[in-house]
């Protein structure tokens, strides 16, 4: 996949080190002599190149009409629109993706300004660290569908809900799906009459709202 990152700080370093570990094509885009200096040393030099983050010539040298992805990571959330809108309305990149520096300034990375994925590190990191504190012991495997759900483990405590009922008395909602439990070491596939046992390690699929339900229904009781 061709990714173009515009602006290489440590987010867009760190990103455009990971992406091409996994085999993409991987450009970035930087004009700061400070940054530059860490990329030349962490990225191969074919990999940079060295111009302002908004100029459409730039963008197009480096390689932005052929990209399959637009990463706006520049240090304003100016910059960070203006390579947007290029990126989907004058370039037709298919997916672009951009952080808001100012979390009040979210509200302005939507579709209409090219934007499909708006990130915000503040927000992101606030939210995870208010899941984890209300999670207790559920661990977090993975987040899909731009984190509206996620893949979670929990373990039936003894004397929690869960534990001596079925499945299909407990989840009803199709925002919650139980995808697997594994016993004694051994894989359960769910059934609606399986019974829960304590000490059962269960994989469950949910939306944030069902995150609160699932941790009092399986697990141990504050």
């Amino acid at each position: 996949m061709n990714i173009l990152i515009v602006g290489g700080g440590q987010v867009g370093s760190y990103l455009a080190s990971l992406l091409i570990k996994e085999g993409h094509q991987v450009r970035v885009v930087e004009i700061r002599e400070k940054q530059l200096k860490s990329l030349q040393h962490d990225l191969p030099s074919d990999r940079i190149v060295i111009g302002e983050f908004t100029d459409p010539t730039v963008l197009e040298a480096a390689g932005i009409g052929q990209a399959d992805v637009v990463v706006a990571l520049t240090p304003t959330d100016e910059g960070n629109l203006v390579v947007s809108t290029l990126a989907r309305f004058e370039f037709g990149v298919n997916r672009v993706i951009a952080r808001a520096n100012n979390p009040k300034n979210s509200w302005m990375f939507t579709p209409e300004m090219g934007v499909d994925v708006g990130l915000t590190e503040a927000d992101l990191m606030a939210h995870v660290v208010a899941e984890e504190i209300s999670l207790g012991d559920m661990i977090t495997l993975l987040k899909v569908d731009k984190g509206q759900y996620s893949l979670v483990k929990e373990t039936v405590a003894s004397g929690s809900p869960a534990a001596g009922k079925a499945l299909k008395d407990l989840f009803k909602s199709e925002e919650c799906a139980i995808m697997a439990i594994i016993r004694n070491a051994r894989l359960v596939i769910p059934r609606g009459n399986t019974v829960f046992e304590a000490g059962d390690e269960v994989l469950a699929l949910a939306g944030s709202e069902q995150l609160h339900f699932l941790k009092t229904t399986l697990g141990r009781k504050d």
